[in-house]
């Protein structure tokens, strides 16, 4: 595999605004008081990229990722969000084996 010069200075610049815009976003927090409204908010995000990200896969798929999704779904409403992520991954794996 070769890295052209323009691949290297695109990565580059991309692992740069990445960067600045982690390190903006915590100055501006520093700076700002967040209501309680925006701070529920923003502790929606994690679980709502985790949907968006999830449920093609869900519904574009076979029966296993389905099922896999329904038990995600129901842990969700009980588990921590790294328990629900393991149920995820520990159901899809077993229901792909089960079913195919």
């Amino acid at each position: 595999m070769t890295l052209s010069l323009p691949t290297l200075h695109a990565v580059l610049a991309m692992g740069i605004a990445t960067y600045l815009t982690r390190i903006a976003g915590l100055w501006v927090l520093r700076h700002v008081t967040l209501t309680p409204r925006v701070r529920a908010g923003l502790d929606a995000v994690p679980v709502a990229v985790l949907t968006a990200v999830i449920t093609p896969m869900v519904f574009m798929t076979g029966p296993a990722e389905a099922l896999a999704g329904l038990a995600t779904a129901l842990a969700a409403f009980r588990l921590p969000i790294l328990a629900v992520v393991a149920v995820g991954v520990v159901s899809v794996v077993g229901l792909r084996a089960l079913i195919g």
